[in-house]
């Protein structure tokens, strides 16, 4: 670092302006900690904020996804649909910067190059790409678990002559599909949103699919003034009852089994449950659909009907029903004319398992059928999950430690918030969190790292730090659940669409029960071997 740089101090440092670090910030400020955040984009939002693809969306309820901590803050926005568009969602984040006057403590297009941890002064020294310099006694990163884009190792992909996007970077400015011929590769959640938008627009779309997924419904629908009223007049009711969820969503679950029913009775529910709004198919639907193989196959198999009877072409249909995995081992994604879509005779769906890509051209992409030309690329291609951003900022810990060589084989954390040899170091929303509405998840811990700091200047310690037998006993846990999660080795959320990367389970499976409970046993016993 050169001398002439100056080196800002902050008690607190965030990096990144989405939904947990906007959080975060606001806890510290109101701590009375000097804080700061460090964002890369231009704007707040995180997610948000980057993947401003046609057709983005929530399938969180927008009410329950909001930030709760503040019933006046709720009550002064009015979500319009009852899952979010982009744009809704990156208005609210800076309805929210700008209601709590957060946005003078945001430094955006700083995007962290390096993170180092100085041991005799016990700070973490920053820089960001902009040239700024902070040295902070806490470093948080709040940088999501979807922020790195993934591409597939496709030869030839960046010679590409036409428009070319990922999802998770959409341009500011709208493109224009009219009357071009499109392709979009990947049909996860972020392909099957963007492909019923977009192809009443284009001359021709083909749509290029490695693994077909069970997609449902959103059952979206505009909120009512009225409809309003009555959320904001339930509100305390409300974050009562999301507080108090396993998954943070207010759906409840069902006591009944599966093959308690007829199947007669089972198709009446399920038909109910397809048209039912977002994550009610996996919270509402039969108590054992997740754990008993056969209730699982049952409701595939009536999904697949569904599929069949949508879709006119058999052939087409027959490629978009799963045939490798049931339903929730990957996450399910949820749409609006998805499989109408392809309908359109403007669409087509090319199998890449039995028609690989073999390379993208100046002018389009090659398969074993030949070229294929294109005016605009789609990569729907996801994102490096979990572990993505986070072993990008170049972070140090103790004696020059590598985040990305000490996670080499995955992530080792305890509460999904803190890793042993990087003290004051906290990630809330990172890897081992949890499958459900992400910002409930990331409450708790953001509330926790909030009260630890808050504790630690209380006591005049100034390092906290894991004790290697607590992470242990977390990441054992993580292990041996592992195995009883719905979620295969063919979802993102081992790693495995990482060419690359080890397979490591990604989330907590013992969701918000286990968080709550391992940091109830931090509160009683009052931070003990934390604090040095």
């Amino acid at each position: 670092m050169s001398s002439l740089e100056t080196i800002e101090t902050v008690d607190v440092l965030v990096i990144g302006a989405g939904v947990t670090g906007i959080h975060q910030l606001y806890r510290a400020r109101e701590a009375g900690f000097s804080s700061l955040v460090l964002e890369a984009g231009d704007g707040v939002g995180g997610v948000w904020y980057w993947n401003r693809y046609p057709g983005a969306r929530l399938d969180s309820e927008s009410y329950t996804y909001g930030y709760l901590f503040s019933k006046e803050l709720f009550e002064g926005w009015e979500w319009t649909e009852r899952f979010a568009s982009q744009a809704e969602n990156e208005r609210y984040f800076n309805y929210v910067v700008d209601t709590l006057d957060l946005r003078r403590q945001i430094r955006f297009g700083a995007r962290v190059t390096s993170a180092v941890f100085e041991e005799d002064s016990t700070t973490w020294l920053v820089t960001a790409n902009d040239g700024t310099v902070i040295r902070a006694r806490f470093l948080v990163a709040a940088t999501g678990v979807l922020s790195i884009p993934a591409y597939p190792e496709v030869p030839g992909r960046e010679s590409f002559q036409g428009v070319s996007h990922h999802t998770g970077l959409w341009p500011d400015k709208p493109v224009d599909f009219t009357g071009k011929r499109v392709a979009v590769i990947g049909t996860g959640s972020s392909g099957v949103q963007v492909i019923p938008v977009i192809a009443d627009q284009v001359e021709s779309l083909t749509v290029y699919q490695r693994t077909p997924n069970w997609c449902t419904p959103l059952a979206n629908e505009p909120l009512s003034a009225k409809q309003y009223q009555s959320i904001k007049a339930d509100f305390e009711r409300m974050r009562e009852m999301l507080n108090e969820s396993a998954s943070g969503f207010l759906h409840q679950r069902s006591s009944r089994k599966a093959f308690e029913d007829s199947k007669e009775e089972r198709w009446e529910h399920y038909e109910k449950m397809w048209t039912s709004p977002g994550f009610s198919k996996v919270i509402s639907n039969y108590a054992d659909t997740m754990t008993d193989s056969a209730a699982n196959e049952d409701w595939c198999e009536f999904m697949a009907e569904k599929i069949r009877s949508i879709v006119t072409d058999p052939e087409t249909a027959e490629k978009l029903i799963p045939k490798d995995h049931g339903w929730a081992a990957k996450r399910p994604p949820f749409t609006t004319n998805y499989f109408e879509t392809y309908n359109n005779p403007k669409v087509s769906l090319v199998d890449i398992k039995s028609t690989p890509i073999t390379r993208v051209t100046e002018t389009g992409i090659e398969t074993a059928d030949g070229l294929k030309e294109f005016d605009i690329i789609v990569w729907a291609t996801g994102f490096d999950f979990g572990t993505g951003a986070l072993t990008r900022l170049g972070v140090r810990g103790r004696n020059g430690l590598a985040l990305e060589e000490h996670w080499r084989a995955g992530p080792r954390t305890f509460l999904g918030t803190m890793c042993r040899e990087f003290p004051n170091f906290f990630f809330p929303g990172g890897p081992h969190g949890a499958a459900g509405n992400n910002p409930r998840y990331a409450e708790d811990q953001v509330d926790f790292i909030a009260d630890a700091i808050e504790y630690m200047r209380e006591q005049g310690a100034t390092v906290m730090e894991v004790p290697a037998d607590v992470e242990q006993k977390w990441n054992q846990m993580i292990e041996e659940l592992a195995v009883h999660s719905s979620f295969s080795d063919g979802s993102y959320f081992y790693g495995t669409n990482i060419p690359g990367k080890a397979r490591s389970f990604l989330l907590n499976p013992g969701g918000r029960p286990k968080l709550r409970e391992a940091m109830q046993e931090v509160l009683d016993s009052k931070y003990a071997r934390f604090l040095s």
